[in-house]
């Protein structure tokens, strides 16, 4: 197998090995990358170049929610001609950056994976939101991969050091970056984190200048840009699927849609690292279970006192506990109700069986 392409995608020994487990009983199988999805099927990138791929019988049978579905990002094990091949498995995720997905469902939808970083971008005007940043700094890092801020639009912005005070007040521990995609100025701090065969995603709320950017590091115009809308500030969708790019360096770069709303994952693990200076202050707390409200001896509380920590921080980290956990307990119901509905399936197909099976003569009643 000529792996040359698939190591510029960044195929790896790890991959190798799982891949290797996986084929053993399937010796047509080959690996390939997702780079792009489309309807009910997806792009992909093999030893041999792109071709287009759909679901296999077997893994459609299989796949019992949304999350299960490849994902751009992805890698898979497949069948088939480029024009005409079958995804047969996923090999195992090492990140996904996964939310709930939009509206009142409580379906999860995995926007990338195998991410090594997640550029967060914010524009130095309107969409400027601490508390926007807060939440998508807790599904940065409940992904597994490493978040990186970057606050574009610095050519129309006097007072952009202001803004980066304030955006690394609410991101310790992550990188801050203050640019313009528009002139370059600033964007060549980014060149650490676009090494060949590491993986990013691209995420922002429409109109933060996303593919501005891109077209910036791709060094051409890939990219339509559309201008802010002049009666409210918006931006518009420009990106409508998700697709990975390579670089001219050879890193590799998802660029995602717009995203408006953010449902969190996993637990409490991404809260808790986008607040982790008031988990830090949590240990110093008199009792274990403090809730940092009004219990004597509360670290968190002296903290908010003396100016260290600020109230809208803390209010902000309580307001995505609760959130996280009233969408835990949707998907636990979801959870429920799809073993249930699973296994009334699996009955149902086992009556009729048996009941064709006593006609033929081949049961006793």
């Amino acid at each position: 197998m000529n792996t040359d392409l698939l190591n510029t995608y960044g195929f790896s020994a790890a991959l190798a090995g799982a891949f290797e487990a996986l084929s053993a009983s399937h010796t047509t199988l080959r690996p390939a990358r997702i780079i792009a999805e489309q309807r009910a099927s997806w792009r992909f990138v093999d030893a041999q170049g792109e071709g287009l791929a759909s679901l296999s019988g077997q893994l459609r049978h299989r796949i019992s929610s949304r999350e299960e579905l490849p994902a751009v990002g992805d890698w898979v094990a497949l069948t088939g001609t480029s024009e005409q091949a079958s995804i047969h498995a996923l090999l195992p995720r090492r990140s996904a950056l996964r939310r709930k997905a939009a509206g009142r469902t409580s379906e999860v939808q995995v926007l990338a994976a195998n991410l090594d970083a997640v550029l967060l971008l914010s524009a130095l005007d309107h969409d400027f939101n601490p508390r926007r940043l807060e939440r998508s700094l807790a599904l940065i890092w409940s992904s597994g991969a490493q978040p990186v801020l970057i606050l574009n639009k610095a050519d129309i912005c006097p007072d952009s050091e202001r803004y980066r005070a304030e955006a690394e007040a609410v991101a310790p521990g992550v990188p801050v970056h203050v640019l313009s995609a528009l002139n370059g100025g600033g964007v060549q701090a980014l060149s650490p984190y676009l090494q060949p065969g590491r993986s990013l995603a691209l995420l922002g709320s429409s109109g933060v200048g996303k593919s501005t950017l891109l077209n910036h590091l791709l060094g051409a115009e890939i990219q339509r840009v559309d201008h802010i809308r002049a009666r409210d500030g918006r931006g518009q969708h420009t990106t409508t699927s998700s697709r990975m790019l390579c670089l001219p360096g050879g890193a590799l770069l998802i660029d995602l849609p717009g995203v408006r709303e953010l449902g969190l994952l996993d637990g409490e693990a991404g809260v808790d690292a986008a607040f982790g200076e008031i988990e830090q202050l949590a240990h110093a707390c008199h009792f274990g279970d403090c809730l940092h409200t009004s219990e004597p001896g509360c670290a968190v509380m002296a903290a908010i006192e003396s100016g260290e920590l600020r109230a809208e921080r803390l209010a902000s980290y309580r307001k995505l506990l609760r959130e996280q956990a009233f969408i835990e307990r949707r998907l636990d119901a979801r959870v429920a109700s799809n073993a249930k509905q699973r296994w009334k399936k699996i009955n149902k197909q086992y009556r009729a069986r048996t009941q064709f099976l006593r006609r033929q003569g081949g049961l006793r009643s």
